[in-house]
């Protein structure tokens, strides 16, 4: 059972205990507890699935040609420049170098990339329910987590067999540099095309869900707080 579900249902039994206890202040720390891990657990569900009836759900599969575009214009511009493909070409001995792109990915700062899916959830439908629970501050704990994972996921790009043998069959021709670039970009748009917004939610999911459990377990806690809160208050 996960973090998500382990909340709710420990909210419902608080919940049903309270009722047939007849005890009030068990009830409403139930009533709070629940309303406050559903609510979160939906806005979760909501970034990933469409939800009939709820507009502006599965903003995430919805904005998968973003993300794409965002992806190919973060390594044609980071990447693959003319000064990195220049560092590549330097070898010694006239002997072509392996590509190690490893280091050169764990030197860029990822962090705009997670800074635009912010921007993408917060001007979807989901803003405002995403205002509710805390804001955006209550996703900044995802960030190390999803710049990990990305510079994963690029990096196997990068070690694609196809891709490396099709820069170094590159290395070989005249105009190298320009040549190259326009064949990378033209590779990293045959990988992008193959994503489905199926794939790209997969992705981001496998990136950021579990985590993302959490804001339903404290969901539940400060709910549960705020109804007993509000029980001592005798509301």
């Amino acid at each position: 059972m996960n973090k998500s579900a382990l909340t709710n249902f420990a909210a419902a039994l608080i919940l049903c205990a309270g009722f047939f206890a007849d005890d009030h202040t068990l009830l409403t720390i139930g009533l709070f507890a629940l309303s406050g891990a559903v609510t979160n657990w939906l806005a979760v569900h909501m970034l990933f699935e469409r939800v009939p009836g709820l507009y502006g759900s599965g903003v995430i599969p919805a904005r998968f040609e973003d993300f794409k575009l965002g992806i190919k214009a973060l390594m044609m511009e980071q990447f693959f420049t003319e000064e990195n493909i220049e560092r590549f070409l330097s070898a010694e001995d006239g002997q072509q170098p392996d590509l190690h792109l490893a280091p050169v990915i764990e030197k860029v700062d990822f962090s705009p990339t997670f800074d635009s899916l912010i921007d993408v959830i917060q001007t979807s439908k989901l803003g405002g329910m995403l205002a509710m629970i805390g804001g955006v501050e209550v996703l900044e704990p995802l960030r190390e987590p999803f710049v990990r994972n990305i510079k994963s996921s690029i990096e196997e790009i990068t070690r694609d067999e196809q891709f490396i043998a099709l820069l170094r069959d590159e290395l070989e021709r005249p105009d190298v540099m320009a040549e190259m670039q326009e064949k990378v970009e033209v590779v990293v748009q045959q990988r992008l095309d193959e994503l489905t917004p199926k794939l790209v939610k997969e992705i981001i999911q496998k990136m950021i869900r579990e985590h993302l459990g959490w804001l339903v377990v404290w969901g539940g806690v400060f709910g549960g707080v705020i109804g007993l809160m509000a029980a001592m208050l005798g509301v």
